[in-house]
Parts: C-alpha cells; sequence; structure tokens
C-alpha cells in the first residue's frame, strides 16, 4: 500500500525476541509485558506481575529501557513477597 508521497506504508516486522524477554507495547497504553510467543500475525505478552496474556502488533513493540525494567523486576518481586501467584 502507498502513502501520499508514493512511499510504501509496509513495515518489516521486528525479529523475534527470546522467550521472557521484557517488551513495551506502545499500541496499549505503553504496558510492559513479557515476551511469550505468537499467536497468529501477533505476538503473545503476559504482564509481569503474572495474569492474562494480551495479544500486541509487533511493529508497535518495542524493547523495555532501563527504567522500565526496574519498575518492572521491582513489581514482580513485590508481588512474589506479598504471596500472589505470577
Amino acid at each position: 500500500m502507498l502513502s501520499e508521497n508514493g512511499a510504501s506504508n509496509w513495515r518489516e516486522p521486528p525479529p523475534l525476541p527470546a522467550l521472557g524477554t521484557l517488551v513495551v507495547d506502545t499500541g496499549n497504553g505503553d504496558r510492559v509485558g513479557e515476551f511469550r510467543g505468537t499467536a497468529g500475525p501477533y505476538w503473545s505478552l503476559r504482564p509481569v506481575r503474572g495474569g492474562p496474556e494480551w495479544e500486541a502488533e509487533p511493529a508497535l513493540v518495542r524493547p523495555v529501557d532501563a527504567a522500565e525494567r526496574m519498575r518492572a523486576e521491582t513489581a514482580r518481586a513485590n508481588a512474589r513477597s506479598r504471596g500472589e501467584l505470577l
């Protein structure tokens, strides 16, 4: 598909991250999740503190930065210390 300036709108999908890699779903409010695999054309992500997986468009997912990683790991450790099932 071509945009108004004649350039292609096609984006090459990003390479698959390793299972368990923390990523940010920018299409879902910058939600941080753990990569769990693929579901058709989408990536399955799981909340860091546990809970149901959700599907994200790969083009809208990016790696976490250092601050996001620290917050996610702290949230996971706090949930574990409260005895929550992850």
